[in-house]
C-alpha cells in the first residue's frame, strides 16, 4: 500500500474512532442508565431466592431506587454539588445491595455509574480522584457488608477476594479516559483545522480583493503617467513647431534647433506611450535597463546632430525605478536642447554599495541656480525619487551648461533575478 494510501485509510479509521466516542457522548446518557437497568435486573434475577429475610424486596427495591435516583442525577440535576449527594446516595444502596448478595455484579454498577462520570468531566484529575475514591470506597463497603454479616473483616482477605474487581476498575479507568482523551485531542486538532481553513479561505478572499486593488491602482498610476509625462511631451512638441514657425524666415538654424528638439520629444513621447501600452495590456519586454537606456541615447543622437556619450553599468533596478531612470533621461536631454541650447551631453549610470547613481550633464547654456525655475519635469523628478527613496538635485552655471543628479537604492530582488536569468 502507498504511503498516500496508508494516510487516507488511518485519517478514516481515526474519523470513525471519532464519530463512535461522538454517538457515545450524545447518548451517554441513554447508555449508562440501559446500562445499569439491564445489570439491576440481572441482580435481583440472580438474588432471587436469597436466603435473608425480604431479602429479594429489599434488593429490589434498592436496584429501583439506584435506577431513579440516577436517572434524576443525569437529567434533572445540573450542580455538581447535588450530584455529590447522588455519589453517597449510590454509595449506600451499593452498600445495602452488597450486603444482601454475595457481591456479584457489584463492581460492574461502580463501574457503569463512574462511566457517567468519566464522561461528563473535562478535567483528567477529576476523574483520577473518583476513580481513586470509588475503589477506596468499594474496598470500605466490602469490609463493612462483611462485618453486617457478622464475618471476620481481613484486610488482605478482601483485597484478594477484590482482585479481580480491581482490575475492573483500573482497566475500565485507562481505556475510557485514554479514549475520552484521544477524542477530545481530535476534536481540537479538527476545530484548529477548520479555523485555519476559515483563515486560509479569509487570507486567500483579502489577497484577491489587493490584488484587484493594486492591478486597479496600478492602471490609475499608469494612466496618469500617460496623461502627465506624454501630454506635457506632446503640448512641449506643439509648443516647439508653433516657435519654429514663427523664426523660420528669420532665423533658419534657430527654427531646425526647435524642430529637431521637438522630433525628440515626439520619439520619446511615442515610446512613453509604448511603454504605457505594454503594462496596461499585461505585457511585459524582456530589455534589460541598459538596453533601454542605450534606445533612448540612440533616439536621442541619430539624425539630431547630437552626441551622447555614455559610461552604462549593468546595475539592478525593479520595473517602476527602471521606468522613472528611462524617463527622467529622456525628460534631462529634451530640456538640455530646448532650454540650453545642448548639442552634447554626457551620461553616466552606475551601482556602488547597493546605491543606484544618476548623472546627466550638457554643454548648454546653463543659468544661475538661484534662477532656477522648477517646472513640470522637474519638480516631478524631486517627487518620484523621494517617493522611491531617492534624491535628486540640480547643478548649473552660466555658459556651464546643466546637470541632474540623482540616487535611488538598488533592488535586491531585481539582483536576484538577474542573477537567475543570466544562468
Amino acid at each position: 500500500m502507498s504511503k498516500r494510501g496508508a494516510d487516507l485509510r488511518a485519517e478514516g479509521e481515526q474519523s470513525l474512532f471519532s464519530k463512535s466516542i461522538g454517538t457515545v457522548l450524545r447518548f451517554r446518557k441513554t447508555i449508562v442508565f440501559s446500562l445499569l437497568a439491564v445489570v439491576a435486573i440481572i441482580v435481583v434475577v440472580a438474588n432471587r431466592e436469597s436466603q435473608r429475610p425480604y431479602g429479594v424486596l429489599v434488593i429490589l427495591a434498592a436496584e429501583g431506587l439506584l435506577l431513579a435516583e440516577n436517572a434524576v442525577k443525569m437529567w434533572a440535576l445540573r450542580k455538581w454539588a447535588h450530584k455529590i449527594v447522588c455519589y453517597v446516595i449510590d454509595s449506600l444502596l451499593l452498600l445495602v445491595i452488597t450486603y444482601f448478595t454475595d457481591g456479584t455484579l457489584i463492581s460492574t454498577q461502580y463501574v457503569i455509574i463512574l462511566s457517567e462520570f468519566y464522561l461528563t468531566q473535562d478535567n483528567f484529575k477529576s476523574s483520577i480522584v473518583m476513580g481513586v475514591s470509588s475503589v477506596v470506597l468499594f474496598l470500605i463497603m466490602s469490609g463493612v457488608a462483611r462485618g453486617l454479616k457478622n464475618e471476620s473483616v481481613d484486610v488482605l482477605w478482601i483485597l484478594s477476594n477484590s482482585f479481580n474487581d480491581l482490575i475492573i476498575f483500573v482497566l475500565h479507568f485507562l481505556v475510557l479516559n485514554l479514549m475520552l482523551l484521544i477524542y477530545r485531542k481530535n476534536e481540537e486538532i479538527e476545530k484548529t483545522l477548520e479555523e485555519l481553513n476559515e483563515s486560509n479561505r479569509k487570507l486567500r478572499e483579502a489577497y484577491n480583493e489587493l490584488q484587484a486593488v493594486t492591478v486597479l491602482e496600478e492602471r490609475q498610476r499608469i494612466a496618469k503617467d500617460i496623461h502627465d509625462t506624454a501630454g506635457h511631451s506632446i503640448t512641449t512638441v506643439i509648443m516647439q513647431t508653433e516657435a519654429a514657425k514663427l523664426v523660420i524666415d528669420k532665423d533658419p538654424e534657430d527654427a531646425k534647433r526647435k524642430i529637431t528638439s521637438a522630433n525628440l520629444q515626439a520619439k520619446h513621447a511615442l515610446e512613453e506611450l509604448r511603454e504605457s501600452v505594454h503594462l496596461l495590456s499585461g505585457a511585459e519586454e524582456r530589455r534589460s535597463l541598459r538596453d533601454m537606456l542605450l534606445r533612448i541615447v540612440h533616439e536621442s543622437s541619430d539624425g539630431t546632430g547630437v552626441t551622447v556619450r555614455y559610461f552604462i553599468d549593468d546595475v539592478s533596478l525593479g520595473e517602476t525605478k527602471s521606468r522613472f531612470v528611462c524617463n527622467t533621461l529622456k525628460e534631462g536631454i529634451s530640456n538640455g536642447m530646448r532650454h540650453g541650447g545642448a548639442t552634447a551631453f554626457w551620461f553616466e549610470l552606475k551601482e556602488e554599495n547597493s546605491i543606484v547613481s544618476f548623472h546627466l550633464s550638457d554643454n548648454g547654456k546653463g543659468m544661475r541656480l538661484s534662477e532656477l525655475k522648477e517646472g513640470f519635469g522637474l519638480s516631478g523628478m524631486h517627487k518620484r525619487a523621494s517617493d522611491l527613496g531617492g534624491t535628486v538635485w540640480f547643478e548649473t552655471e552660466p555658459s556651464e551648461g546643466f546637470e541632474i543628479n540623482m540616487t535611488l537604492p538598488a533592488d535586491e530582488i531585481a539582483k536576484i533575478r538577474g542573477k537567475e536569468e543570466s544562468k
